[in-house]
């Protein structure tokens, strides 16, 4: 009988920094699998390494020690330029406050991973196209970021981290900046692509009922896991 290999291997993942002569430990030892196709909400107190740990498994940041293994590959073991090549073919992002270039169209905002691979204009057109009908502002392509509400912007970023079909999106509290309703529509979202498209999603989130979104909660105290749950199916 076969056993599935995790997308996300995490082995004595271990995090610090010095700071003024003293080492600062942020996260000890840890180890986490995350299946393809799940979806994952990391939570816990400010301080607990939760967004530290969203940018290992993202690669924006390196280990200490220990391993993190990524479809097979120990993204730890790579040089700054293949650490950029991977991110760009494997990672989406989204982050609290959407990152959006405001003199950017909302077009060419979801372009901008695109303008990295050797895509011609028109196949970067047909992917952008496709990223914005997915989360419905087909309509709102040619409006610049102050000219869309907050949740449209956030949807604008959510196009953008789809844009190259990603192996995984990592999510740093995606609904942070939102009002209940506009954060509900875009879990709401994230929940459809879990589902329906089967992308793996990581997810920073302080709010319970955020989080209750995920297939799986995962909470970092004091920069070590404590056990976490599985959740019910949540229905799209």
């Amino acid at each position: 009988m076969s056993v599935e290999t995790p997308l996300i291997k995490i082995r004595d993942l271990s995090k610090g920094y010095q700071r003024g002569g003293q080492d600062i430990a942020v996260l000890t030892e840890l180890q986490l699998d995350v299946m393809a196709g799940d979806f994952v909400a990391l939570m816990g107190p400010s301080g607990s390494g939760k967004s530290t740990l969203l940018n290992l498994i993202a690669g924006i940041d390196k280990p200490s020690s220990g391993r993190i293994e990524i479809g097979g590959i120990d993204i730890a073991t790579l040089s700054e330029g293949e650490l950029a090549d991977w991110r760009a073919r494997n990672v989406g992002f989204i982050f609290q406050f959407y990152n959006l270039m405001p003199v950017l169209s909302a077009f060419e905002n979801v372009e901008l991973p695109l303008l990295l691979t050797h895509l011609s204009a028109r196949q970067r057109r047909e992917h952008v196209l496709t990223a914005l009908h997915m989360v419905r502002l087909d309509d709102r392509m040619d409006h610049y970021p102050n000219e869309l509400s907050g949740g449209q912007q956030q949807r604008v970023a959510i196009a953008r981290a789809l844009v190259s079909d990603p192996t995984l999106i990592v999510a740093d509290e995606p609904t942070g900046d939102l009002d209940r309703q506009t954060g509900a529509e875009v879990l709401d979202l994230l929940v459809e692509l879990n589902r329906s498209l089967g992308k793996t999603i990581v997810m920073v989130t302080h709010d319970p009922k955020a989080a209750a979104r995920a297939r799986r909660i995962v909470h970092l105290e004091k920069g070590e896991l404590v056990p976490d749950e599985s959740l019910p199916a949540q229905p799209v």
